[in-house]
């Protein structure tokens, strides 16, 4: 059995792609920093008969990361899928013209050295399985910058150069690196962002294995 890891697991978006992985057979390793949500979010999971545990780290502490990654995948089974989908917290959002050096710290972080920080703890093990699936989520700030939330904005657009990088990289090698955009609110009662269909989506991109980026519906003009 090999592991789907969530990285910034919670009820919505989280359990929805670990319900659908789990269903194909994945075990799920769900991290977050809450340790309560991902034992409740594991324990919900393991009565619907899938294989799940949670784990704690923050996306911003780099060994607290890859401590999480090693005990899942020792716990867990070797990681083939991870989906890199933290929240961001909202003193990322400023406006540009008030948004200072410091201001930028966190984002940066948070969107470029975790997922570097991830990608190196887990592309080992996809090369000795032979392929794996490396998915990050973004909103649209990640391609359409937007002068209210600059942080994320600048922050995600590193992430999107990174994660393309790695795509183009490891293709050969069998490991795709995809992203998927999500326009607009999840669970907002439009149907593309319903978590359900947005964890079908996920599937897609880990199977079907094609372009680097997705989108869940369009943007908004």
């Amino acid at each position: 059995m090999t592991t789907l890891a969530i990285i910034g697991a919670g009820p919505g978006l989280g359990a929805a792609v670990a319900r659908r992985f789990g269903q194909e057979g994945f075990s799920v390793a769900l991290i977050a920093r809450n340790r309560t949500r991902v034992d409740e979010l594991a324990a919900t999971l393991t009565a619907e008969g899938i294989t799940a545990a949670g784990f704690t780290a923050n996306v911003r502490d780099q060994d607290s990361l890859r401590t999480a990654l090693e005990q899942a995948s020792e716990q867990l089974g070797p990681i083939e899928v991870v989906q890199y989908s933290p929240l961001p917290a909202k003193e990322f959002m400023r406006p540009v013209l008030e948004t200072v050096a410091a201001d930028l710290v966190g984002p940066v972080e948070f969107s470029i050295y975790g997922p570097v920080t991830v990608a190196h703890q887990v592309i080992p093990g996809m090369r000795t399985l032979g392929g794996g699936t490396i998915v990050f989520i973004n909103g649209a700030s990640a391609v359409r910058p937007g002068a209210r939330v600059t942080g994320t904005s600048i922050a995600f657009a590193g992430e999107s150069a990174y994660a393309q990088l790695l795509h183009d990289a490891l293709a050969p090698e069998g490991i795709h690196v995809g992203q998927l955009i999500i326009p607009r609110r999840i669970g907002g009662g439009e149907p593309s962002h319903e978590p359900t269909v947005l964890a079908d989506t996920i599937w897609r991109i880990h199977t079907e294995r094609g372009d680097f980026r997705t989108y869940a519906a369009d943007l908004d003009n």
